[in-house]
């Protein structure tokens, strides 16, 4: 069973892993910017009060987190230390496509990377991209930095970054995946959702934070 507690962290950190506060995070969700305030949550006064759905949905459709993910984070362990933050790699996606900047593994390799500072993961080949263009929105805006785990294990309906053995570098949806087909979904209803021969795929890697 989800606490109340647990409830109250997950939106804490969906602010946090998009560099909010919860009123910032409520503003951005079209809400109250009161609507998460710690005083509102009940707990001191023994008279536990819970987020509504309506704002949860808002909030996901906000910052393009789906329910899985936010599931995953009520079940997330936190300290009440804040996570460390440390150096990361960050090219724009045009770059990405171009020859020298990944290793045949699918790692960041070369030169020509900036560095930013993001909230550290386990994944110590982690990197990060500038979304250029409109063709992720209304999910990644251009502009958009997201952090993306090249060991991070993959289900359908993860938010990825693939790159084709042609040097095509693309942010969607992961669809249907098996030994032999991918199936991507565009975020952007415009642009059309892609299909690939698995062995026209150089790597698919798993995007776990967004810096707006």
């Amino acid at each position: 069973m989800v606490t109340h507690l647990q409830i109250w962290r997950a939106l804490d950190t969906l602010a946090a892993r998009h560099g909010l506060s919860p009123s910032g995070l409520a503003r951005l969700a079209g809400l109250d910017p009161t609507t998460f305030n710690k005083s509102k949550r009940g707990a001191a006064t023994g008279k536990l009060r819970w987020p509504s759905t309506e704002s949860l949905a808002k909030v996901l459709t906000a910052t393009g987190a789906s329910l899985d993910d936010f599931v995953g984070l009520t079940m997330e362990e936190r300290s009440e230390q804040p996570r460390s933050s440390r150096p990361v790699p960050l090219i724009g996606f045009a770059q990405a496509g171009q020859q020298g900047y990944f290793d045949d593994a699918g790692f960041p390799a070369g030169s020509g990377w900036e560095e930013i500072v993001f909230p550290a993961i386990a994944d110590d080949r982690a990197y990060a991209l500038e979304i250029a263009g409109d063709s992720m929105l209304p999910i990644y805006r251009d502009g958009d930095r997201i952090l993306v785990s090249p060991s991070g294990n993959l289900r359908r309906g993860d938010r990825v970054v693939a790159r084709t053995r042609a040097g095509e570098v693309m942010a969607k949806q992961l669809g249907r995946l098996t030994a032999q087909h991918v199936e991507l979904k565009s975020f952007n209803p415009v642009y059309p959702d892609r299909s690939f021969a698995l062995s026209e795929i150089a790597f698919l890697h798993r995007i776990v934070w967004v810096s707006q």
